[in-house]
């Protein structure tokens, strides 16, 4: 995998230290931009669950006006589409003791997807994934580096042929897609599964959640397979892709619908999902 550019605390550099926490245990958090025109929308969301990401596990937070200046200056320096930040706990001796070092930061700029957005407007399949989400109060909600589980679900999807897997966690509640959330329209309301047991709160879905598309109620609740397939329509949500309708799932099918077009309106008005600037 090539970057276009690669920081570590803010030094151009290709590689870490053998001891660093995020290579042992996965002990850390990150967050996926997307980057367009030199800026990165949504910036203070996913600046702010990274804060509370390494709040909740202990981690020494970064100087958030450091952090600012490297992600904007990644994203206006480069032809980058996608900025990347991770946060380690920095490095550390054998075992599971975290210690009380100095955090790290690695921050990644990634070339613009040669893939049109335009793609996604005619919907795309989905489909059930059999892994099933551990639940964890500690974790669920931030974006920590221990996406194994998301590993293993991606592998499931790739051997199907859907463009994204759907995940329910032990007890058969659903949660979300594989590496975006969902959203299901019932009537005039626009309902997205609870994310406090399992999962990630995206920062698409906290903005959408904000800003939802007039006329529609939104709410977080438990949702059942069974009732995604009962849904007037569903869509998925990311802060890199925006809105993805979903037309199929298993021998379910929809158009892809008002609320979703809505959506992905005031996604692209932000600069999310449109298509880039020359």
């Amino acid at each position: 995998m090539s970057f276009l550019a690669a920081l570590v605390n803010g030094v151009a550099a290709d590689s870490l230290p053998l001891a660093d926490r995020a290579l042992h245990y996965g002990d850390g958090v990150f967050e996926t931009m997307h980057a367009v025109g030199g800026r990165i929308p949504l910036l203070a969301r996913h600046l702010a669950r990274l804060e509370l990401g390494c709040a909740r596990l202990g981690i020494a937070p970064q100087d958030p006006r450091v952090l600012l200046r490297e992600l904007t200056g990644l994203a206006e320096s480069t032809d980058a589409g996608v900025v990347k930040l991770i946060v380690s706990r920095g490095t550390g001796g054998r075992g599971y003791r975290p210690g009380e070092g100095e955090s790290t930061r690695i921050a990644l700029a990634y070339a613009r997807d040669a893939h049109s957005p335009d793609k996604f407007r005619d919907g795309v399949t989905v489909g059930w994934c059999a892994l099933r989400l551990a639940r964890s109060d500690a974790l669920a909600g931030i974006k920590h580096l221990n996406r194994i589980e998301q590993v293993l679900a991606s592998a499931e999807r790739e051997q199907a042929g859907w463009y994204e897997g759907l995940l329910c966690d032990q007890a058969g509640r659903v949660v979300s897609a594989i590496s975006a959330n969902v959203f299901v329209r019932f009537g005039a309301t626009l309902a997205t599964p609870d994310v406090s047991r399992a999962g990630v709160a995206g920062v698409a879905r906290g903005w959408l959640l904000d800003e939802p598309p007039a006329g529609l109620d939104v709410a977080i609740r438990d949702m059942l397979p069974r009732e995604i397939h009962e849904a007037d329509e569903v869509f998925l949500t990311s802060a890199l892709r925006g809105v993805v309708p979903v037309v199929a799932l298993g021998e379910r099918r929809w158009a892809v619908g008002a609320a979703a077009r809505a959506a992905r309106e005031r996604f692209e008005a932000i600069g999310i999902g449109a298509e880039p600037a020359p």
